[in-house]
């Protein structure tokens, strides 16, 4: 389940650095189309299963164990790339779930978010949707930008 997932933080990166509402567009749109395979592939195991919160929970460790194992450095993660991660987590793959059609999304969710949690160091992250996020960028402020 989930093979390669940790492959969507390869860019993680660039898709962080000076982050602006126009730049945010363009980024998860190309994150959606690279990567919403695996987002698919989560709801579909989810919805497919008899006990939801048993298979968003399944998914959520299949997830955290690849990027803990991609981004470990003997057993452990240096806090400025947990911060990258946790951002990451914030604006793309929280949003990307959300905008699944499955009536699960939430629940997926929310499962990531605790077990990622649990696994990460300094890691209680929260999570919000693509809109809201979008929304909160303002394109100039006082004109200057």
């Amino acid at each position: 389940m989930l093979n390669q997932v940790e492959t969507m933080f390869d860019n993680m990166l660039i898709m962080m650095k000076k982050l602006k509402k126009a730049s945010y567009e363009k980024y998860m749109k190309e994150f959606r189309q690279q990567h919403g395979h695996f987002f698919e592939e989560m709801a579909e195991y989810v919805d497919a299963g008899e006990n939801k919160e048993a298979a968003a929970k399944d998914v959520a460790a299949a997830f955290t164990d690849a990027v803990k194992e991609k981004f470990s450095v003997n057993g452990k993660i240096r806090s400025r790339t947990q911060a990258d991660l946790n951002f990451f987590m914030i604006y793309y793959v929280f949003p990307a779930v959300l905008l699944t059609e499955s009536e699960n999304k939430d629940l997926i969710a929310k499962s990531i978010r605790d077990e990622w949690a649990v696994k990460f160091k300094d890691s209680n992250i929260g999570y919000t949707d693509y809109d809201k996020i979008y929304g909160g960028f303002r394109e100039k402020i006082l004109g200057i930008f």
